[in-house]
């Protein structure tokens, strides 16, 4: 396997400037109390379309060559990624066909399809994506924008790491623990490549839900395994049933462990976003900060940098998340 490199990451930043938003750290002091920590979040919930996912799809197609992505790309995602590729798609004047679960948020599915994608829906409990997606591609003649197991994806994922290196450095911070929410790993390794080569010491933590744990068991038992069938999850963006065999190999050196949450402590950190940074995190991109504030990892004392991953929520779910805090 050809791993990304820190190279790859920066040679990554370079062909993005022009197509994605540099996102800020945002600090409170009601949370740095709570938990007893320097907590700065990430907020790629205000990246544009909602999420970091843009940075690693642009990275792909644009690392492509025109011969190769002339009839359009493809893609399966239960949402971030399809938007992303979708986005990435125009700006390079190009098609994109995504395969997406019948369930995916409307607000998801809407956006995809704003952006000029055409959805293909299909049922994640009992089809299975990546043969549907690999009949259409060779069909059409598709190269496929995987989400997170494709070298170019991590790097584009990477650039946010490095982002948050060069912001921690002007700050005089150096940070103890990182933590990212993971479905199949592509943000986590990426963030661990960018952080890990500015500072060796600091422990990445890979967040993803309880009972869709393949990340904690995976690294425990030194080999990818896989997540039951069926197992759900309001947070509807971490729902890969395994993590990627690229990621597998950066995290077994790069990840310290990796933590599941539960939903109401998704909830609670997606309220406490709102009140206390103003930010609307749709509830798989709160799972990292819902890992800090529901005392899943001790940060008492500690520099920890945390990635609100995305924004994209249904208006209805968001609603009923905040009237839910009594």
């Amino acid at each position: 396997m050809d791993l990304p490199t820190i190279k790859d990451l920066r040679d990554a930043a370079a062909r993005l400037a022009p197509h994605v938003r540099r996102t800020p750290l945002l600090e409170s002091d009601a949370l740095n109390a709570q938990t007893g920590a320097r907590l700065l979040v990430k907020a790629e919930c205000l990246q544009r379309f909602g999420s970091f996912k843009l940075r690693g799809a642009t990275n792909c197609i644009a690392a492509m060559s025109p011969d190769v992505r002339k009839n359009g790309v493809a893609a399966f995602s239960s949402g971030n990624h399809a938007i992303a590729v979708a986005a990435a798609a125009r700006t390079f004047g190009v098609p994109a066909v995504i395969v997406m679960p019948g369930d995916a948020p409307r607000a998801k599915t809407h956006q995809v399809r704003a952006l000029g994608g055409e959805v293909i829906a299909y049922d994640r409990v009992r089809e299975d994506r990546e043969i549907i997606l690999g009949a259409i591609a060779r069909e059409r003649g598709l190269p496929i924008v995987r989400p997170f197991d494709d070298p170019f994806v991590i790097a584009g994922q990477g650039t946010c790491g490095l982002e948050i290196a060069d912001d921690l450095t002007a700050l005089g911070l150096a940070p103890d623990v990182a933590l990212a929410p993971a479905s199949g790993g592509g943000l986590a390794s990426g963030l661990a490549l960018a952080l890990r080569d500015r500072f060796p010491k600091v422990e990445i933590y890979p967040v993803e839900p309880e009972g869709h744990d393949d990340l904690r068991r995976s690294l425990a038992a030194g080999a990818i395994v896989e997540n039951a069938p069926g197992v759900r999850s309001i947070c509807d963006a971490l729902m890969a049933q395994r993590m990627g065999d690229l990621p597998f190999a950066i995290g077994a050196d790069g990840f310290a462990d990796a933590i599941a949450v539960s939903d109401d402590s998704v909830r609670a950190a997606m309220r406490a976003a709102f009140a206390r940074l103003k930010i609307v995190v749709e509830p798989g991109g709160a799972a990292a900060l819902a890992a800090v504030l529901s005392g899943a990892i001790d940060v008492r004392g500690k520099t920890v940098v945390v990635i609100a991953s995305g924004g994209n929520v249904d208006a209805d779910v968001f609603a009923d998340v905040l009237r839910d805090a009594n």
